[in-house]
């Protein structure tokens, strides 16, 4: 290991990513106290230290179209951060997910002789897996997070690839009981709740809450006891959710900041597809997956994908665990069907108890230490 204090680069774009990365900073703070963060960094990492060469927030956006507007601000990131690694030679470069910015920033990296560690691995088992040519020639190694990834990315001759267990494991558990959570928020704990997460981004939310709170009108027809609540990450789109809830005339409660307790509190979700279908599986809230985007970007995208299921924690099942409720299948009344079906008692607790079969296949945690140990690693050999 170089003398000087460990440089790293590590760079996110989403807020998973942020949250996953700020994980991974910590562990690695723990281990090495002296080691100096760089890189694109969201609120987390910032928190935990990292300087943001580039603010990871106005990275955040879905579908084609809208990246092809905001290629000038992704361009302009890109220059930055390149920049910015030949300027400072970090004695490693971890990215994190974001593959269609950092596959690219790879390559560069690469090229300028600086050690590559992707962690949160391209979802290549997806779609696009011609991209595989990308990780070989450009990534050292390469740290994945579902259990079936190792040997799918073995395979086909990824070598430098670890298996370091999900970074959720430990980290998603409620802090609050129903009843606290019911009592704080002005719920009936004896009441069915329903939670409704329309997604992270301002797109997904414009698109699927709408039909998310027509489906919870039409539930309430036949549950009128029924309560509703729309857990969001953080302020950033409080507004344009209250104002869709106030345009749509549906009661819900909006809870900012305690997502992981109101999942755990709900009896069911609506969960947008996407990292939040895991972390509900891992809290044991049965839900519907959903997910709608624009009909270019689907028409798209559509041709590009190559798995039975869209839901990871249906991935991880190995079955279509959830029912999922894509594209032109979200409608408020299939919506409204399923989780009335979720509210059932007996079909409740055996989605409850499959959920926990499939929770046990992520393994016991630790992620973020184990792949803080294989990134040390990798560092003293450089």
């Amino acid at each position: 290991m170089a003398q000087r204090p460990p440089r790293v680069m590590i760079v996110a774009g989403e807020a998973s990513g942020d949250a996953h990365a700020a994980r991974l900073v910590a562990a690695l703070n723990e281990r090495c106290p002296d080691a100096e963060f760089f890189g694109s960094a969201g609120p987390r990492m910032r928190d935990r230290g990292v300087e943001a060469v580039v603010e990871a927030d106005a990275l955040s956006i879905v579908g084609l179209a809208e990246i092809g507007r905001a290629l000038p601000m992704f361009l302009k990131a890109m220059r930055k951060l390149r920049i910015a690694a030949d300027e400072r030679r970090p004695d490693i470069a971890i990215l994190v997910d974001f593959p269609d910015f950092n596959l690219k920033l790879a390559r560069h990296l690469k090229r300028a002789g600086i050690k590559v560690v992707y962690y949160i691995s391209p979802q290549l088992w997806a779609w696009r897996r011609y991209r595989i040519s990308i990780i070989r020639k450009y990534v050292d190694l390469l740290l994945t997070i579902l259990p079936f990834e190792k040997d799918w990315y073995a395979a086909r001759g990824v070598e430098h690839v670890e298996y370091v267990g999900n970074p959720l494991v430990n980290d998603v558990r409620a802090s609050a009981t129903r009843a606290d959570f019911c009592r704080d928020h002005g719920l009936h704990p004896q009441r069915p709740l329903v939670a409704l997460l329309p997604g992270s981004r301002q797109k997904e939310i414009a698109r699927i809450l709408p039909i998310l709170l027509k489906g919870a009108r039409l539930l309430r027809r036949d549950f009128p006891d029924v309560q509703f609540i729309i857990p969001l990450a953080d302020d950033r789109h409080a507004r344009s959710v209250a104002k869709t809830m106030d345009e749509s005339e549906t009661n819900a409660r909006v809870v900012t900041g305690e997502t992981y307790d109101a999942l755990a509190a709900s009896d069911a979700a609506a969960v947008t597809s996407g990292t939040a279908t895991l972390e509900a599986g891992i809290l044991g809230t049965p839900m519907v997956v959903v997910y709608k985007t624009s009909a270019v970007n689907y028409k798209l995208l559509e041709p590009m994908i190559d798995v039975p299921h869209y839901g990871l924690i249906n991935l991880i099942a190995g079955e279509r665990l959830a029912t999922e409720l894509i594209q032109s299948d979200l409608t408020a009344e299939k919506l409204s069907g399923e989780l009335a079906r979720l509210l059932d008692p007996k079909t409740n607790a055996s989605m409850r108890t499959r959920l926990a079969e499939t929770a046990a296949k992520l393994g016991q945690g630790g992620a973020s230490k184990r792949a803080a140990d294989a990134i040390l690693k990798l560092l003293d050999q450089a």
